[in-house]
């Protein structure tokens, strides 16, 4: 049997394992489980979940058995353009250290300590899947000490906070509007197709602002991720946080128009829209909502510094003056991350923090804070 087959077979596995798994929780909870705990479980099941088997989720190519790339997997200019903003982020709240959450393969970590040198005493990466945090170790390596794990949130933290595409990862609660009521859409087990299904029920939830009419409509709500930063900004005392992500201010995000959700999986570079099948084996997101994101920050007395496309954010951080002598495959890369029809405009960077007087360079052109 060769690597391939190997692979296969083990992932075959532990997906009937974790079917098994999610079965006994419905069983245990009247047989629905919603979409939330659902996701949470697909994802994050200790041993058995997306994320806590296997550690080859990120990569350039299917063959290298991964299902998506990240900013910082397809150009390492990605993190120096951000050390820029770090290292202004670093002397402008007198901090020496820097805590990134769900750091991946260690990529941005690497490109952001070879970077900023001296000015990082300490990388503090928040890691909750066994498997990335070994990918991680093995990346970071030559950085010695200054790299340490945690599993938890930190109870003080005098840092500069980085989440590079963590929220979106989040489990998700999801609302569907049918004939005018709301419903909570959540998951059950279809004994005659032998596999997950869908059911809603009657909800009191809604989405955090009313969408016109009365047509049949499908969105997420995102306590988990709202929740999130609401921790983390009580916990910031010194310091700032830079959130990079795909998603939308408010107004944007539950459009009369957008009637479908954002919900999405990742498997082998290909999305689709069918969270229930192949369950384990495949990447579940969905979009951001960052106006939530900026209001669970204020409730805990932070303020948005900034909020941009990653376009903006990384040219105004100097991505071009650091292209400007790189050979033209690196170029060539480097400007996915800025294209309108590739990262450029789906994605987007808010920064938190105290200090509302501060504009930082990642923000000076291009701000669009007015429309969170």
């Amino acid at each position: 049997m060769d690597d391939n087959q190997t692979m296969e077979t083990q992932a075959k596995s532990l997906a009937t394992a974790l079917q098994a798994l999610i079965k006994a929780r419905l069983a245990g909870d009247g047989g629905w489980l919603p979409f939330d705990r659902f996701m949470a479980l697909a994802l994050y099941a200790p041993g058995l979940g997306y994320y806590a088997a296997s550690q080859n989720q990120i990569g350039h190519m299917p063959a290298q058995g991964s299902d998506f790339v990240t900013a910082p997997e397809m150009s390492a200019y990605f993190g120096r353009a951000l050390a820029r903003s770090v290292a202004q982020a670093l002397a402008h709240t007198q901090t020496h250290a820097l805590v990134e959450f769900g750091a991946g393969n260690g990529s941005l970590a690497a490109q952001l300590l070879q970077a900023l040198g001296d000015a990082v005493q300490s990388y503090t990466i928040v890691e909750v899947s066994g498997p990335l945090r070994e990918r991680q170790a093995q990346t970071l390596a030559a950085f010695g000490t200054r790299v340490r794990w945690a599993q938890a949130l930190p109870e003080h933290i005098e840092a500069v906070v980085i989440g590079n595409e963590v929220l979106d990862a989040m489990p998700v609660r999801l609302l569907q509007r049918t004939a005018g009521v709301w419903h909570e859409r959540g998951v059950v087990w279809d004994a005659v197709s032998g596999g997950f299904a869908w059911q809603d029920r009657l909800t009191d939830a809604t989405p955090p602002i009313a969408i016109e009419g009365v047509h049949d409509y499908l969105t997420e709500i995102h306590p988990q991720a709202q929740a999130f930063v609401h921790s983390v900004g009580e916990r910031l005392q010194r310091g700032a946080m830079f959130l990079i992500d795909y998603g939308f201010p408010e107004a944007e995000y539950y459009h009369v128009q957008r009637h479908m959700g954002t919900l999405m999986c990742h498997q082998a570079h290909r999305s689709d829209s069918q969270p229930l099948q192949d369950v384990g084996n495949k990447d579940i997101t969905a979009h951001i909502n960052f106006t939530g994101v900026a209001l669970a920050a204020q409730a805990v007395g932070l303020q948005v510094l900034g909020y941009t496309s990653q376009a903006h954010f990384l040219l105004n951080s100097g991505l071009l003056d650091l292209l400007a002598q790189a050979p033209l495959a690196d170029k060539a890369m480097a400007l996915k991350l800025i294209n309108e029809h590739e990262m450029g405009e789906l994605f987007k960077v808010i920064a938190l923090g105290h200090d509302a007087a501060w504009l930082p360079m990642g923000f000076v052109q291009g701000d669009r804070t007015h429309r969170l």
